[in-house]
């Protein structure tokens, strides 16, 4: 990567990007120079079409305590625009927030420990979730007189308004099992190296889908149920014709034939 992060740790294999929050004196809370960093990850990587995935996870063995409220305190006079300081912090987290739940590439989540606040939002954003059996989930904004107000819409479009409901005016926690029930994540692992071989395979069976198909059908996917549902298939016919004209469909449907990986398959 070409820009240095002050609370983020970043390692490229091959197509994969494996990003670190790595704040663990603080159970890696989000502080705004965290939003900060990671806003600019996301602007950094959104055209890299070299790197397909995203794996986010917490130093530590834990994902992210939510949002810290000491360093927003402190951190209100170094916002850049002027306005309500409480606002624009507020909104800087949403921003990056929405980034990541629209970032091109496939966005994995690894949940261990701590996964509250705005970790929790986070978590409700990615594509694929990943959660350790102990890992604890929460919206805890409500019992310390706040309000969840930038993760609440991706929490309810992840889980159901009732659920969002539930958990977010208790402010109650719950572990791994119960958040894959509810689909805050997709698989339960019952030990760290459970987890590391789920995240393995997840990774294995990512690198067989065609690079630009996934970027077109996510985009696809993220305008359901903005758009008149007419227009949206128009759209998607034209974007299928293109795929099939294209060199991926070529080398795809070439690589079938011939009982073998497609190229972007093969280990880089």
């Amino acid at each position: 990567m070409e820009t240095h992060y002050t609370t983020l740790l970043t390692e490229r294999k091959g197509p994969v990007l494996h990003i670190t929050l790595n704040r663990p004196e603080s159970r890696n809370a989000m502080s705004l120079q965290m939003v900060i960093d990671l806003q600019a990850l996301f602007t950094e990587v959104a055209d890299r079409t070299d790197i397909r995935i995203l794996v986010l996870r917490g130093a530590n063995g834990h994902f992210c305590a939510g949002g810290d409220i000491k360093d927003m305190a402190s951190a209100r006079g170094r916002i850049p625009e002027g306005g309500n300081p409480i606002f624009d912090l507020n909104r800087h987290f949403g921003r990056m927030i929405t980034q990541a739940d629209q970032c091109p590439q496939l966005l994995i989540t690894v949940l261990e420990g701590a996964v509250l606040g705005g970790g929790f939002g986070l978590a409700c954003v990615s594509d694929v979730a990943i959660a350790h059996k102990d890992a604890q989930f929460g919206l805890p904004e409500t019992s310390l007189g706040v309000i969840p107000a930038q993760i609440a819409p991706f929490v309810v479009q992840r889980i159901g308004l009732t659920q969002a409901r539930r958990l977010a005016l208790l402010g109650n926690r719950i572990h791994g099992a119960e958040a894959v029930r509810l689909g805050i994540a997709h698989t339960l692992a019952d030990s760290t190296e459970a987890l590391e071989a789920e995240l393995s395979n997840v990774l294995t069976q990512a690198k067989k889908c065609a690079p630009n198909a996934n970027r077109v059908t996510k985009a696809l996917l993220h305008r359901v149920g903005h758009e008149p549902l007419s227009g949206l298939l128009d759209s998607a016919a034209q974007s299928f014709a293109d795929a099939i004209l294209g060199g991926e469909a070529q080398e795809g449907t070439m690589a079938f034939v011939q009982k073998r990986l497609p190229r972007w398959a093969q280990d880089e």
